[in-house]
């Protein structure tokens, strides 16, 4: 993956199999991205599902910095941070499992929005709350924890998500926030996400 400073990117990754069995695998997985991915960029909006999870940041100066090492060539902060969340998990996962392998089965992506147009940030932005809605795991947005909806509804004071930040980038009035999370999101915006 490679990050341009200042852009807004939707970095996900899915699996063929489970990731996140148990709140506790949800929780610690949120651990590791305060650990290792917060501090490197600024993230909007995120959700974890079963089997994948989504996020939508804003790269900036931390995340382009290069970091390098002996036994590999430079890598992007950001890029090696994601990695090394992922292959942390994935080793607790498989310990708590009694599993081998890899856990996510496909290499995260990070698509760049920012140069498709602001349509496609705000349309990935409520995209990514509506996951759990649309994979039929609740019948409310805000029945799902794992997600930063709850933030910006009002139900939760989480601190993941640099909100003032989203409410300068993407176009949403924050009083009818929880109205335009149900919108219906035009198919063509969708397809320009991944």
């Amino acid at each position: 993956m490679h990050f341009d400073e200042t852009y807004i990117y939707h970095v996900f990754n899915r699996s063929n199999e489970t990731v996140f069995y148990t709140a506790e695998n949800y929780l610690f997985f949120i651990k590791k991205i305060r650990k290792h991915i917060y501090p490197f960029c600024d993230i909007l909006a995120w959700c974890l599902m079963p089997n994948h999870f989504h996020f939508l940041i804003q790269a900036n100066d931390k995340s382009v910095k290069l970091t390098m090492e002996k036994h590999r060539p430079a890598i992007q902060q950001l890029s090696k941070n994601l990695g090394t969340a992922l292959s942390s998990y994935s080793q607790a996962i498989n310990k708590e499992r009694k599993r081998r392998g890899s856990l996510f089965a496909h290499s995260t992506e990070a698509k760049q929005l920012t140069l498709q147009g602001n349509e496609y940030v705000k349309n990935c932005f409520f995209y990514i709350h509506q996951n759990p809605l649309k994979a039929g795991l609740v019948k409310k947005l805000e029945d799902w924890d794992y997600t930063s909806f709850p933030d910006y509804a009002g139900f939760r004071k989480g601190t993941l998500c640099n909100k003032n930040l989203a409410y300068e980038i993407i176009d949403f009035e924050k009083e009818s926030f929880y109205e335009q999370s149900y919108a219906v999101i035009d198919e063509k915006h969708l397809q320009g996400l991944y």
